[in-house]
Parts: C-alpha cells; sequence; structure tokens
C-alpha cells in the first residue's frame, strides 16, 4: 500500500493533522468493529502514517511540539510568567538590625521591665532612685551589646543615644500627656524614666 493509499484509508488529507489523523483511526476502529482483517488495515495505514511523520520530523521537514512525537498544528508556547524580585531592605539597614533569639530578647525584656515597674511604683522616693535605676540600664544596655558585638565602643555610642533619646522624648511626651500621667499618679520623670529603659531595651536586643 502507497503512502498515499494509507491516507486515503484513514479518509483524511496528507496535510492531515495528528489530531485529524487520529479521529480518523478511532472513528473506523468503531465502524470496523468485529473485522479484523478491515482493522488491520486500518491499524497498519495509521501506523504508516504515524511513521512517515516521525520520518520527516527527524529529517527536520516539519515541527512539532515538545511532548507529541508526530506532527500536529503548531501552538504557541503559553507566556513565561516573570516572577517579580522580592524587595529587601537597604543594605545599611540590613547591617544595624539584628535578629536576635528568643532568650536574648526575653532577658534584657525582663530586667528592664523590672526597672520600669520600679520607677513607677516608688513615686516617692525622689529623683535619686531614678538616677540609680538610670545607671543601671545603661549598665545592662552596655553589657548586653557589648556582649553580642564584642564592640564596646559601639556599646558606649549606642546607649549614649538611646539614654538622650529617651529622656529627651520620654519628657516631651510626659509634657503632651500630662493629664492622663496625673491621673495614674506618674511623674514626668518616671515617665521619661520608663520611655528610656523601653529604648535600651530595643536597643541592646536588636541593633548592632
Amino acid at each position: 500500500m502507497s503512502e498515499q493509499n494509507y491516507y486515503q484509508k484513514l479518509g483524511v488529507k496528507q496535510d492531515a493533522t495528528f489530531d485529524e489523523i487520529q479521529e480518523a483511526r478511532n472513528r473506523l476502529v468503531q465502524e470496523h468493529h468485529g473485522d479484523s482483517e478491515q482493522l488491520e488495515l486500518v491499524e497498519a495505514a495509521y501506523d504508516a502514517i504515524l511513521m512517515e511523520r516521525l520520518r520527516m520530523r527527524q529529517e527536520g521537514k516539519i515541527k512539532v511540539p515538545e511532548g507529541i512525537k508526530f506532527a500536529e498544528r503548531l501552538t504557541q508556547a503559553p507566556p513565561k510568567q516573570i516572577v517579580p524580585p522580592i524587595k529587601q531592605s537597604a543594605p545599611w539597614l540590613q547591617r544595624s538590625i539584628d535578629t536576635p533569639s528568643l532568650t536574648d530578647i526575653l532577658l534584657p525584656g525582663s530586667l528592664f521591665i523590672g526597672l520600669s515597674a520600679l520607677s513607677a511604683i516608688y513615686t516617692t522616693a525622689g529623683a535619686q532612685l531614678l538616677q540609680i535605676e538610670l545607671i543601671i540600664g545603661v549598665g545592662l544596655s552596655l553589657f548586653f551589646l557589648t556582649r553580642k558585638e564584642q564592640n564596646f565602643g559601639r556599646a558606649v555610642l549606642l546607649t549614649g543615644v538611646g539614654l538622650a533619646v529617651g529622656l529627651i522624648f520620654g519628657g516631651v511626651l510626659a509634657n503632651l500627656l500630662q493629664a492622663q500621667l496625673t491621673q495614674v499618679n506618674l511623674g514626668t520623670e518616671q515617665f521619661s524614666a520608663i520611655v528610656t529603659f523601653c529604648l535600651l531595651w530595643l536597643i541592646s536586643s536588636f541593633l548592632r
């Protein structure tokens, strides 16, 4: 049987697509169900056409999509999805922010919370007790920063900045919240000390 007769046997044209050839073969198999002779002729024609398409593909005469061994209509590949790059923080911020362990957060935090509680409880102790508490807070900040970074000079710098900013910001905020602080029996100095302790805890835990 010639190549042309193979196509005629399946009832398709020589430029038929793989889907058309497949549909013709399935239709003829159903039509000749039980007729082994005709089924053999259909299968032989189908196999011959596929072998011809495979040969043409190997010779570079036709192109087929990947995953299909025999010729069919060319389809455009779906456009590749472009994954947007993950935004990262600035390098200077990455160098300044630390990712401490839970212990490195809770241990300094508990100590600074204790100092804050003392500042709030002892309202009649006066400025002397607050000064002692601030000295202890500065010492804790220096200790934790130096232990973490092994750089005493940087620890002194960060602690000094935290102390100054905490006292100034705490004082300004206390003046704005004077009425509310009076209701909870907190003085300006006490509130500034609490703000300072919170800032020193953040610095000693999360900065490097």
